[in-house]
């Protein structure tokens, strides 16, 4: 019995991201949202342990001092200098496409820890946001980021970047955009991965990249990349690039 309990309690601890200053032996309030999540979602209370992180490297580990419909309150007790970051940041370039896609793209390249997506239109594009429908698209994809950084215990938040152009993105490190024909195979450009100073996978929209798309990103430092005999979907392209690399970079 004593064992059931103390399993549940280790179920019970949350671990929550908030945009402010954290430092040891201070108390914060927390954001409404987060306050009914703790009351709501996880079911805590005052006196229970929370840990708390701000993307700005290492958490904190805390109590809720104060938990009710009015406020939320945690008090900081100790800071832990840990970092759970790929050694080598890897960049993913996403052109846009059907919106539920973009956000497992999210969840899962944030789980498998890319350091920053960019979502960017192309000549096949089939998503088209503008003014405030693009505001609150980038709000909710953030939100996803967010929650699977929590989930994942990272310890930073990955950039998110909306680019009109194609032309918009940026190349970091050593880059590849995924294509099956004509490329490079991945086998042949593997070994050298773990020397990068840092990665940027381009994975095209669901029609694929067009002759012109790869024509303008060839001089901005891409080089066409093929991933194995079999053509995936736009969504797993990105975790599946980031999952082979992991496993490289051990």
């Amino acid at each position: 019995m004593m064992q059931f309990f103390y399993a549940i309690r280790l179920m019970a601890h949350c671990r929550i991201y908030t945009n402010q200053h954290l430092a040891e032996h201070q108390s914060i309030t927390l954001s409404d949202d987060l306050g009914h999540y703790l009351r709501h979602v996880m079911r805590l209370h005052e006196g229970d342990a929370v840990t708390l992180f701000n993307g700005q490297g290492g958490e904190y580990q805390a109590s809720i001092s104060q938990l009710s419909k009015q406020l939320a309150c945690c008090s900081i007790e100790t800071f832990q200098d840990i970092s759970r970051e790929l050694s080598l940041p890897i960049h993913i370039v996403q052109c846009a496409n059907k919106s539920e896609k973009i956000e497992t793209v999210l969840q899962k390249g944030t789980e498998l820890g890319a350091a920053s997506f960019q979502i960017a239109n192309s000549q096949r594009t089939a998503l088209k946001l503008t003014g405030i429908k693009l505001e609150k698209r980038l709000e909710r994809w953030q939100r996803i980021i967010i929650e699977a950084a929590e989930q994942s215990e990272r310890t930073q938040i990955p950039s998110l970047h909306w680019c009109n152009r194609l032309n918009d993105i940026q190349s970091i490190g050593q880059s590849f955009a995924l294509h099956p024909h004509q490329a490079k195979p991945w086998s042949e450009i593997r070994s050298a991965l773990p020397q990068a100073s840092a990665i940027t996978f381009a994975v095209g929209p669901e029609g694929g990249w067009s002759h012109d798309d790869l024509k303008l990103l060839q001089p901005m430092g891409f080089q066409a990349l093929t991933f194995g005999s079999r053509i995936m979907r736009t969504e797993t392209a990105a975790p599946a690039l980031l999952a082979a690399t992991q496993a490289l970079l051990g």
